[in-house]
């Protein structure tokens, strides 16, 4: 399998160098995200996709249901799945159908950090216990790497979460009428929170802590500390896997730095879908079928 180029020792060298003296390559605070750009579909009928831009690092999330058999061991949830997929567009160490480590690490975080966090409540999924239910799927398709995948990842997931609607349905005995968007306005996903990600490289024996950081900081990285919390300051997981140690009062720190990044990721959520459900009122389809006016032909009175 072909890997990543990776920097030389003159690179990587002049990042250590420049991050000493609290400078960074696109001149950003060692702290600070680069600009978050959010977008959801164009088309009014199609929900949960979203497309999110972080710096050079795109991730698109396509969030679907259908309706299946539960399983026999969780007969009252409904199923919830998570899919991470590179696209070998972002660089020659990527091939289909066979996924690297980085790939399965990302996909393991993400189950973390959503699923088994209760992030979707999955008893809101059932329609008729040990019957039928709904398999919600998030697919996440990576398109460019520039550093931060898995907090562009995590922000796409949460979004097209909350942007979903499940179709609705009418239970009738064991008979199950489930209505096209066209025909029932669909349902909002029940979400009890909304976790966010944020990855804190480090540099210089642990000394330096670099947050959103770029393709090129990544490389140069001695190790990370992956946070993953909700906008109310709850914990949902911290993980570290190798790396310079990393004693418990830097740990406090960049919790605490990294609630501050996750209030912002909120906010920028949020706008986007206040932004876009505006879009879809102004003069769309609810605006038609509320509209009071009856445009009939007058005829002229006979006689």
């Amino acid at each position: 399998m072909p890997h990543a180029t990776r920097p030389s020792t003159n690179e990587s060298a002049f990042v250590l160098s420049a991050l000493r003296e609290n400078l960074r390559l696109d001149s950003r605070a060692l702290d600070q995200y680069r600009p978050i750009s959010l977008k959801f579909s164009s088309d009014p009928d199609v929900y949960g996709q979203t497309d999110v831009r972080m710096g050079k690092t795109r991730v698109i999330c396509n969030v679907s249901c259908e309706v299946i058999t539960p399983y026999s061991d969780r007969k009252f949830d409904g199923v919830f799945n998570i899919n991470c997929e590179l696209s070998p567009l972002i660089g020659a160490g990527v091939e289909i159908g066979r996924p690297d480590q980085a790939e399965l690490l990302l996909s393991r975080l993400l189950e973390k950090s959503i699923r088994r966090s209760n992030a979707l409540d999955t008893e809101s999924l059932c329609i008729i216990a040990g019957q039928k239910c709904f398999h919600v799927r998030a697919d996440l398709h990576v398109l460019d790497h520039d550093g931060s995948i898995l907090d562009a990842c995590c922000l796409a997931l949460v979004a097209a979460l909350q942007h979903f609607r499940r179709p609705d349905y009418e239970v009738h005995g064991e008979q199950v009428t489930v209505f096209d968007v066209r025909e029932r306005e669909p349902v909002k996903l029940t979400l009890q929170h909304q976790p966010f990600c944020v990855t804190t490289s480090y540099y210089d024996a642990g000394t330096i802590m670099v947050q959103d950081a770029t393709l090129l900081e990544e490389q140069c990285r001695e190790g990370e500390i992956v946070v993953s919390m909700n906008r109310h300051g709850e914990v949902c997981q911290i993980a570290k896997y190798g790396g310079v140690p990393v004693d418990a009062l830097s740990v406090l720190s960049v919790v605490k730095q990294s609630w501050e990044k996750v209030k912002m990721m909120d906010s920028v959520v949020r706008e986007a879908l206040s932004k876009d459900e505006r879009e879809r009122d102004k003069g769309g389809r609810m605006k038609a079928e509320l509209s009071a006016e009856n445009e009939r032909v007058m005829e002229r009175p006979v006689g």
